[in-house]
């Protein structure tokens, strides 16, 4: 297994998973660090020309079909196993998406999960339970910094319990007074740990027993 392995996960879709793992990808791998990208599995629109494990891809030089494999694609924009139910696709197993994982022996692992943490990923698994799987020892929670995300991340990190999680809220403006109330409650009043910055974040993600081995 990797020196590090860290799950992705967020408040809902769209909030900006797939565009933090490419940073933290590109991030660690200026640093030296060797890193691998995983999405087990992804459902997408038919229409679309690049997907998130391709973007993905790009970032740590990967091969896109290791990033996720082909028949872990689907096109039916649903959370996967809808969307290999519309297919009549075989049900998702979450033990033969980690099988598939094909993780290195050493570096950082980055490993986005679909939707939020409750969000089915498999027949039998959401990403909490991919989290487990894999053993992960950090989890990252991407939210929104706006209007409701008190309560969406306070849910959100609640699913992860056990684990260490850091929230990283997202487009973070501390001008703006809302969004700054909100770093505070989740970080003072809540015990959060709370990022903003990418590169704050990598540091918090337990490095420094890789960088001086």
């Amino acid at each position: 297994m990797p020196d590090l392995t860290v799950v992705i996960s967020a408040t809902d879709t769209g909030v900006g998973k797939t565009w933090l793992t490419v940073e933290l990808a590109l991030g660690l791998l200026a640093r030296g660090l060797p890193v691998a990208v995983r999405k087990p599995v992804q459902s997408l629109d038919p229409g679309d020309r690049t997907t998130d494990a391709d973007l993905l891809a790009e970032a740590s030089g990967e091969d896109p079909l290791v990033v996720c494999p082909g028949h872990r694609r689907y096109p039916v924009a649903m959370a996967p196993p809808m969307a290999a139910d519309a297919l009549d696709a075989p049900p998702i197993k979450l033990a033969e998406l980690v099988d598939e994982l094909g993780l290195p022996r050493a570096g950082v692992a980055l490993i986005e999960g679909v939707g939020g943490p409750r969000s089915p990923l498999a027949h039998d698994g959401d990403t909490v339970e991919l989290a487990r799987a894999v053993g992960a020892e950090h989890v990252i929670v991407v939210a929104k910094p706006g209007l409701g995300t008190i309560n969406a991340t306070l849910l959100t990190s609640s699913a992860f319990e056990g684990m260490a999680v850091t929230v990283f809220l997202n487009r973070l403006d501390q001008t703006n007074t809302l969004h700054a109330a909100n770093h505070a409650w989740l970080a003072q009043r809540a015990g959060l740990d709370v990022a903003s910055d990418t590169t704050d974040l990598i540091k918090r993600m337990a490095l420094t027993k890789m960088e001086d081995g």
